[in-house]
């Protein structure tokens, strides 16, 4: 049997995933018909690849049929109830976590609650939390400290479920797989809104595809302290746009923007807001192609300060450094400094050190300059996601979709090879002689000064801040007046 070349098989995967025209493909049989034919019809992949992506593409839509309690059920051979999926029974896989909740304790009864209700919501099998013995992790090495939480890398000896044996009756594991341990703080003196909201979010982490998946949690007998056992992807996207900018097309771009708002979407239908949304917490897997959200909901402390915001000050809306509550337009305007940042490959305000000068800045209407070349819808839409005024940011329903929409005509336009409107959108984005060196002049400014100033830029923290005006917009003359080139 040939390799199956995972990386062709997902960019073919996607651009299909992408394709779909939700007024066409406005069911899930519908959508997940086209995509099988759109991948059947693909000459780039061989017999094999086909077979692995439609096999693929077989959980997916028992994932879809789980997670919208839609399609056709069948009567399970082994409890004999009624179920959706076709590749294992919810019904047995839930009953068998259940069996197995005497087998195991944090020591917690809030964590135990919290995992066990987790995992009678589960959907996908390699997506269930669990609470993992410390011993069964191994080769564990300090990576990094993000923010409030001190980053390790490690080997999961047994590795997550992958499989549901019918005729044994029991989960089936991956075998080895490496992870990231994300160390909580100050659990013990948590609130139980705290949680309630950990529940929330270790839920959604688990039913999402785009947002990276949290296998459960452990506890070190050394020092007591509790730990996240999440997926290790590759790369977050500030390193990455760091490491491609110049090689990077519009169309890639907007490609990655639709992943951050379909996820981001997900997110927000669950009645769920971010909180923290930036470069460093948005991660990318090399062989999936996709970018993904992380460090929501455990963001920052259990025990935060009264008064306070959390954060990464660039990325947090005007509203919040005045001491609002973060809401779903906060999270609005991250994404707008996110689109930034994807245009531009450099962080916002790199030149400034994240304290009070640039929270009254960003109050007063300072937004990073468009970056030459850019499509004017993407402008556009950039510019209405960081307004001042959350009322005027668009929701999530209507970025996510405006989103896709130029995603797919751009993938429509590559297929087609006509000349259709998003075609004339892409050549007018092609940079001149002239803005290109602009852009390579910015980058090598941009270099210099990431290097210089990642301790302060790349973390979130707590921000207290005290007698701030009301935020606005600025004009066009202020504007070119306050911005740092």
């Amino acid at each position: 049997m040939t390799e199956i070349r995972k990386e062709l098989v997902n960019t073919v995967n996607n651009k299909a995933y992408a394709l779909t025209d939700p007024n066409i493909q406005n069911t899930l049989d519908k959508k997940f018909e086209f995509i099988k034919k759109t991948v059947l019809a693909d000459k780039s992949l061989t017999k094999n690849e086909k077979s692995y992506v439609i096999k693929e593409l077989n959980k997916n839509f028992d994932y879809y049929k789980l997670l919208y309690n839609k399609g056709t059920k069948r009567i399970c051979e082994n409890c004999h109830d009624e179920c959706l999926a076709t590749l294992f029974c919810e019904h047995c896989v839930r009953n068998y976590l259940k069996s197995n909740f005497s087998n195991w304790t944090s020591e917690n009864s809030n964590i135990d609650n919290l995992i066990q209700q987790c995992q009678m919501e589960t959907l996908i099998l390699n997506r269930i939390v669990e609470w993992i013995p410390y011993n069964n992790l191994q080769n564990i090495n300090y990576l990094t400290k993000g923010g409030f939480s001190e980053i390790y890398t490690a080997d999961w000896t047994d590795g997550r479920y992958n499989k549901w044996d019918s005729k044994e009756k029991q989960l089936k594991r991956l075998g080895s797989q490496s992870v990231i341990l994300k160390k909580l703080e100050n659990v013990e003196s948590a609130n139980r809104s705290w949680f309630e909201e950990s529940r929330t979010h270790l839920s959604i982490s688990n039913k999402y595809s785009l947002v990276v998946g949290c296998f459960g949690l452990t506890k070190n007998p050394s020092n007591g302290n509790y730990m996240l056992v999440m997926r290790r992807l590759d790369i977050n996207l500030r390193e990455y746009l760091q490491q491609n900018h110049n090689k990077l097309k519009w169309k890639e771009r907007i490609q990655i923007i639709k992943n951050i708002t379909s996820s981001l979407f997900e997110i927000h239908q669950e009645n769920v807001i971010h909180r923290d949304l930036h470069s460093g917490n948005i991660l990318y897997g090399t062989i999936s192609q996709l970018f993904k959200l992380s460090d929501f909901g455990f963001c920052g402390p259990a025990d935060k300060p009264l008064n306070s915001i959390y954060g990464n000050l660039p990325y947090i809306a005007p509203e919040v450094i005045c001491g609002k509550e973060t809401s779903f337009a906060s999270d609005i305007y991250s994404i707008g400094m996110l689109m930034w940042e994807i245009s531009s490959g450099q962080p916002p305000f790199i030149n400034f050190e994240n304290d009070c000068e640039l929270a009254l800045k960003i109050i007063n209407g300072m937004r990073p300059k468009v970056v030459p070349g850019t499509p004017i819808e993407y402008k556009e839409l950039m510019e209405q996601c960081w307004d001042a005024d959350p009322e005027k940011r668009p929701d999530i329903d209507t970025l996510n979709y405006k989103i896709q929409e130029i995603n797919r005509l751009n993938h429509q336009n590559e297929l087609n090879k006509n000349k259709s409107i998003i075609k004339k959108l892409i050549e007018k984005t092609r940079l001149s002689k002239q803005k290109a060196n602009t852009i390579s002049k910015i980058n090598e400014i941009n270099n210099f000064e990431i290097n210089s100033t990642s301790s302060r830029l790349f973390t979130s923290k707590v921000y207290q801040f005290k007698n701030l005006p009301e935020p606005k917009n600025a004009t066009e003359e202020e504007q070119e007046g306050i911005y740092y080139y």
